[in-house]
């Protein structure tokens, strides 16, 4: 066990407390993710702009619901948060949804999770969609698809895609220890090649492909449910070239959790990203030392394992987690989404989410009841994102059988920030892999480009820097294939984009 955790330190004014302000109105009416049993898991929403201006719009999943699509109409900074209702088919059936973009034309297209058939839908510009699910060999199936994640392997012109499986349906035997095959599809030109299984399945719930050594070379990490595996399961980390799982001659120590999520940032200032691993019991702090990973100790306050308002003192359930800076001090916060998964006695009925603040001192602190985030209701995915462009980050909440939430972030005395979003030439237009380096403050904050992890859905847009009391920052970034570019200067308080020029950066 680790005795202690040196954090990340920043030169920061005092930190700011977080409020947040209810603006689950400003939707174009409530919006539930509902359903039966295949529907007590996921829950997910892609935060992503779908129309170029600069403001995150939301594809939402709804279960036995239609999907929706929330095009962001919010006029100016500080405004009250607003969306208005896009077009998409009235599919239901979704569990998740992760923004990416596959034929790297520029638009960002959809992985749609389902119970059933999943599909591909193709970004055509304006917030439009089209199935490209057949024209590009997509494998949709008819599983019950809960987890995805993707990288670039390569000069591959497509991405390799990581599908996570949830119960077999079809087996006599299930539910329990009926868990299914996950999928790795990689590329064939520009078109997706044949399935592999990726076997045996635990029951996914979060996937993540992650450099976590920084050694060029990323790895698949699956989060998975022990509920329904029962036993023999635990969470995996899959090697992708050659292709098979770490076991203990790798150092791969094999815990089981119920797990259900994953959140990844450096905490440590070592370059290294550390993991969240949500459950039913424990959040799961885990420490990355290069080679292994270990676990934080109780005291660092991340464990959130009981309700932290009122009197049920049950384990709690975590779904979504996610780091960010919601008061721009320079320290990452933490939001997790609690509830039940449906009426489990076991856990807690009132569980309330969790919004935990990293203090200079090195704990994190729980502060979701003051800042007005704390509700009980089924929560299950989540993003945190600055929907208004204030260069504050807002928290968006999808629930089971309770209307979806939206609170804008309304901390005063907020640091400085800076929001910086990666273009590179075609393949991987995103830079999916590429590591974001900043110095302010007298430190380098280093944050990687994913696809992949929280619970059912994730997010396509800028990263997120508070820079506490510094007014500029340094900047530089590792890109896809190693190549590293100089550093440049940046005023805070801005969005920037930065495309790649040979292995140089070019701001906007």
């Amino acid at each position: 066990m680790i005795r202690a955790l040196p954090l990340l330190f920043v030169a920061t004014a005092a930190t700011a407390n977080p409020a947040f302000v209810d603006r689950a109105g400003g939707l174009p009416a409530p919006h539930v993710y509902d359903g039966g049993w295949e529907h007590f898991v996921g829950g997910g929403v892609a935060v992503f702009d779908c129309n170029d201006d600069a403001r995150p719009d939301m594809l939402v999943a709804g279960g036995e619901n239609p999907v929706k699509l929330y095009i962001n109409t919010t006029q100016n900074p500080g405004d009250p948060i607003t969306f208005a209702p896009g077009a998409l088919p009235p599919l239901t059936g979704v569990t998740g949804a992760y923004p990416i973009d596959i034929d790297s034309d520029g638009a960002l297209d959809i992985a749609l999770l389902r119970v059933g058939p999943n599909f591909t839908l193709r970004g055509i510009g304006d917030c439009r969609f089209r199935d490209a699910s057949g024209p590009w060999n997509f494998p949709n199936g008819n599983a019950w698809t809960t987890a995805f994640s993707a990288t670039w392997e390569g000069k591959n012109v497509w991405p390799t895609l990581a599908i996570g499986n949830y119960v077999d349906r079809d087996d006599p035997e299930g539910p329990f220890g009926a868990c299914d095959d996950n999928l790795l599809v990689r590329s064939d030109g520009p078109v997706f090649a044949d399935p592999v299984p990726l076997s045996p399945g635990y029951c996914a719930l979060s996937m993540l492909i992650s450099d976590w050594q920084r050694s060029g070379t990323p790895e698949l990490r699956i989060s998975n449910d022990r509920h329904y595996y029962l036993r023999g399961g635990y969470e995996e980390m899959w090697r992708l070239d050659p292709l098979r799982p770490r076991d203990a001659s790798d150092g791969w120590d094999k815990i089981s959790l119920w797990g259900m999520g994953i959140a990844s940032a450096d905490l440590t200032g070592d370059g290294l990203p550390e993991v969240m691993l949500t459950s039913m019991g424990d959040q799961l702090l885990q420490i990355n030392d290069g080679q292994t990973y270990r676990n934080a100790p109780f005291s660092i306050g991340t464990f959130a394992q009981r309700p932290h308002i009122g009197d049920d003192g049950r384990p709690s359930t975590g779904w979504h987690a996610e780091f960010g800076d919601v008061t721009n001090d320079g320290l990452l916060d933490l939001f997790i989404a609690k509830g039940n998964v449906d009426q489990m006695p076991s856990n807690a009925m009132n569980d309330p989410n969790n919004l935990l603040i990293q203090t200079p001192e090195g704990p994190f602190v729980e502060r979701a009841t003051q800042a007005g985030v704390d509700s009980t209701h089924r929560a299950r995915g989540a993003a945190l994102a600055d929907f208004d462009g204030d260069g504050r980050l807002d928290i968006v909440v999808v629930n089971r059988r309770a209307p979806m939430e939206v609170w804008q972030n309304a901390t005063p005395d907020t640091g400085n920030w800076l929001a910086v979003e990666l273009r590179q030439p075609a393949p991987n237009t995103r830079a999916v892999g590429a590591w974001i380096e900043l110095r302010a403050g007298g430190v380098t904050q280093t944050r990687e480009l994913t696809i992949g992890g929280g619970h059912a859905g994730g997010q396509a847009g800028p990263v997120h820097f508070g820079l506490g009391a510094a007014q500029s920052a340094e900047l530089r970034v590792q890109w896809p294939g190693g190549a590293m570019s100089d550093w440049i200067t940046l005023d805070g308080n801005q969005r920037v984009t930065l495309t790649r020029d040979g292995d140089a950066l070019t701001p906007d």
